[in-house]
């Protein structure tokens, strides 16, 4: 294959292939997850569809900052973020938060924790290797599951959003019961921020009836109004009357 526009006018430079770093099984349905990289770019896909692309990550750092900004001011912040990915919405929230603040990070697949202490820890700084940073290798709705009024945000980047896709069990997750458990798990005044690969009329009526008010923010794969079109949900716990 050619490309086109690279070096001199009238040259076209041949696209560097895809090197497969690593596969490892998904959990709970089969099939892998493989990391590929092309020079300085790396690729996680499942099934061979790109789940995230280190060139492509506007979207996770908007996740990140929109919702740790509502809550960076409080004193002690703890904040669970619900998939690891390439680090960037790890990075982000580091970024927005304090130093007294605690970050849980729930990545249900050991290799992807592997990948970013490793071949991945570049792209997004090493944040695994900040103090503020506690790796749960679990899934994340057994982590909100577990304790109540125990976070001020939820940032959830699991799977394709609301659609799951690599894990069936996640639609428990983003249903009535699921949310009806973050909201529960939140602290007064928190913030559950989801991302969606796009919008989802159904899951923002679920939010409502699960007792948040809920603010829609579109935004781009790759910043700028460049890439993608994906969605970010930030819901707030409405009083209890």
């Amino acid at each position: 294959m050619l490309v086109s526009g690279r070096g001199h006018a009238g040259y076209s430079a041949p696209m560097i292939p895809w090197r497969l770093l690593d596969q490892t099984p998904v959990p709970g349905r089969g099939g892998e997850l493989r990391l590929y990289a092309r020079g300085e770019e790396f690729s996680i896909r499942v099934d061979g569809q790109e789940l995230m692309n280190s060139r492509a990550y506007a979207t996770e750092d908007a996740l990140s900052r929109l919702g740790c900004k509502r809550i960076r001011e409080r004193k002690a912040a703890r904040v669970l973020i619900g998939g690891l990915g390439m680090g960037f919405s790890l990075a982000t929230a580091l970024d927005e938060l304090e130093n007294d603040a605690e970050v849980v990070v729930a990545e249900l697949v050991a290799s992807v924790v592997e990948w970013n202490r490793t071949q991945l820890g570049h792209l997004a700084g090493h944040p695994l290797r900040d103090q503020r940073v506690m790796v749960r290798q679990a899934d994340v709705a057994q982590v909100i599951a577990e304790r109540s009024t125990a976070y001020d945000a939820i940032l959830l980047d699991v799977d394709n959003g609301p659609e799951a896709m690599t894990r069936p069990e996640n639609d428990w997750l983003y249903g009535g019961a699921g949310l009806a458990s973050a909201r529960k798990a939140l602290r007064p005044r928190g913030v559950l921020g989801v991302w969606s690969a796009g919008p989802d009329r159904r899951f923002v009526r679920r939010m409502h009836a699960a007792g948040f008010d809920v603010q829609e923010v579109t935004v781009t794969a790759r910043g700028h109004g460049r890439g993608a079109r994906h969605v970010i949900w930030l819901g707030t716990p409405r009083e209890r009357g």
